[in-house]
């Protein structure tokens, strides 16, 4: 097992970020984004890499002055199970915190895994209406959701 690194995505990313999520993207798991909603936001993302191989990522998305969003959190298949989603979330958190942010909300399915890191859940009807026009309604299981809004406070 190799040592995971992880580093802020460029454009050349693109390509190999699209082919890690596409299984969850036609599972209905995670949103689907094109290449150019992935290049608008090319900041937002943090890589992680083994062997210079793209095994996963995250986005932190800022909302407003205080609030920021957790997406597409992916690890391969392959790669599940050590603690790489964990370390993603944690290097966002950290993020989230030098910009000043003070709360980071996640829409999920897994939710027991971000309440061990912190979060807690909260109502869908407390999430700025912004985000469920902008993101929300591009899912296909839009508006029947059954994902869990949770928060944590930084």
């Amino acid at each position: 097992m190799q040592k995971i690194e992880f580093d802020k995505a460029t454009l050349k990313d693109i390509e190999a970020m699209q082919k890690i999520v596409e299984p969850e993207v036609q599972n209905g798991i995670i949103l689907p984004r094109t290449n150019d909603e992935i290049a608008t936001n090319i900041r937002s993302y943090t890589l992680a890499f083994e062997d210079g191989v793209l095994v996963g990522f995250a986005a932190l998305h800022i909302h407003t002055s205080y609030l920021a969003e957790i997406r597409s959190l992916i690890v391969h298949e392959q790669y599940r199970g050590r603690k790489i989603g964990e370390q993603l979330i944690q290097k966002l958190l950290k993020e989230a915190e030098s910009l000043g942010v003070q709360k980071v909300l996640v829409l999920t399915y897994k939710q027991s895994f971000f309440e061990r890191l912190g979060f807690y859940e909260i109502p869908k009807e407390s999430l700025p209406e912004h985000k469920i026009w902008a993101d929300c309604i591009k899912c296909k299981h839009f508006p029947v959701c059954n994902e869990i809004s949770l928060i944590k406070v930084l």
